[in-house]
């Protein structure tokens, strides 16, 4: 290691100064001029060497030493970018994020990464808001002492990287693919595309590694086709880059600041997600797009809970049932209709838990997660 290295790991207290002068093979005596040089003029004393004429850039080793101070204590696995914001806004430390990095990297508080050798080039973004949206899941310690991982599912514009959606589920599937569909439409509109992985929520693959089966959809596509969304396969990692480095972001920032908001459930992390990550990444990481129209248009009377929805099709029972799992719906007597026996119908089951019997476009019957029959939603209905 240099001798700043060792220096700044002993003033970090990653090591002693008797162990630092053991590693440099020095006298302590001289380990302890070394370190008054480095007091007196700073990175320069040990840099350039220059013992009569300080620099005018120096940082004092107060300052030196209350920062690595509080990363050790406060801000430990924190990134360096993410460590720095937090030294101007909350503690008036104003240096320079190279000067940050340097130190606690120096001091082995920071690791060093290498830059990957593979030079490609960066994909053009499309021209304007809701053209074309990402949607992915992480499965990451987001919630740090929670005891497992949950998954973060966030839904991000491609002209922008605006954040329209995010939070965290037990399990990224369909259920939770739908109900963030559902809130974007509902608070931006309905959009042209949707860019995501293969995963068998997304698509069906009859065969591994090779392309999507577009005639047999999932609920995710059936519901993006009734929509009048295109859902477009992603085939490579590369065409994926922007969610990775999205949630390299994330990954890097938001455990921190969960942790230090003593946050410990999965709904207190959603609701800090909602108010204050969410407007901090659209305020501060958002770009602007090159046209300020918006592709986005109202979703109008879409029928969003019979769109959005886990849904399939059954024949109703001599008896005017129908059977969803191990639940039996008993289909009521309708006044426009004697009975429904042997008829195909088709059973929604609603991102609330509830179910609903559709006929055509009535609705013959509401239950409750239990299959019992919901009376004041079965009244409203008919």
């Amino acid at each position: 290691m240099k001798v700043q290295e060792v220096i700044m790991r002993a003033m970090a207290k990653r090591i002693s100064w008797l162990d630092a002068a053991e590693i440099l093979e020095w006298s302590p005596r001289t380990l302890w001029r070394w370190r008054a040089r480095y007091r007196i003029w700073g990175y320069d004393g040990l840099f350039d060497r220059r013992k009569r004429r300080p620099s005018p850039r120096r940082v004092p080793m107060e300052t030196v030493e209350k920062v690595l101070g509080l990363y050790r204590e406060r801000y430990e696995g924190w990134n360096g970018r993410h460590f720095h914001e937090k030294l101007r806004e909350e503690h008036g430390i104003e240096l320079s994020y190279s000067w940050v990095k340097c130190a606690l990297q120096a001091a082995g508080l920071l690791p060093k990464r290498k830059r990957g050798r593979v030079h490609r080039l960066e994909r053009e973004r499309r021209p304007m808001r809701g053209m074309l949206l990402h949607v992915d899941g992480s499965t990451h310690d987001w919630i740090p002492g929670l005891g497992w991982q949950p998954d973060l599912i966030a839904f991000v514009d491609d002209a922008t990287s605006e954040v329209y959606e995010a939070f965290l589920c037990e399990e990224e599937g369909t259920k939770a693919i739908l109900s963030g569909l559902r809130s974007v439409i509902e608070k931006e509109g309905l959009f042209c595309s949707l860019y995501t992985d293969r995963g068998s929520h997304f698509f069906h693959t009859p065969e591994a590694g090779k392309g999507v089966d577009r005639e047999q959809l999932t609920q995710v596509g059936r519901a993006l086709a009734q929509l009048g969304i295109e859902h477009i396969p992603s085939y490579c990692p590369q065409g994926r880059g922007r969610m990775e480095r999205f949630f390299g972001t994330w990954q890097g920032r938001l455990p921190r600041e969960i942790q230090a908001a003593g946050i410990q459930t999965l709904e207190a992390a959603n609701e800090y997600i909602r108010k204050k990550f969410l407007p901090w990444h659209n305020r501060t990481l958002a770009v602007k797009p090159k046209e300020e129209e918006s592709a986005f248009i109202p979703a109008g009377g879409a029928d969003l809970d019979g769109i959005l929805c886990v849904q399939d099709d059954r024949i109703v029972g001599n008896d005017n049932t129908v059977h969803w799992g191990r639940k039996k719906l008993q289909i009521l007597p309708q006044s426009w209709r004697s009975g429904l026996a042997k008829c195909r119908v088709r059973v929604c089951e609603h991102l609330d838990g509830n179910l609903s019997v559709r006929y055509g476009h009535r609705i013959v019957g509401w239950y409750d997660s239990e299959g019992k029959p919901l009376e004041l939603q079965q009244t409203k209905a008919a």
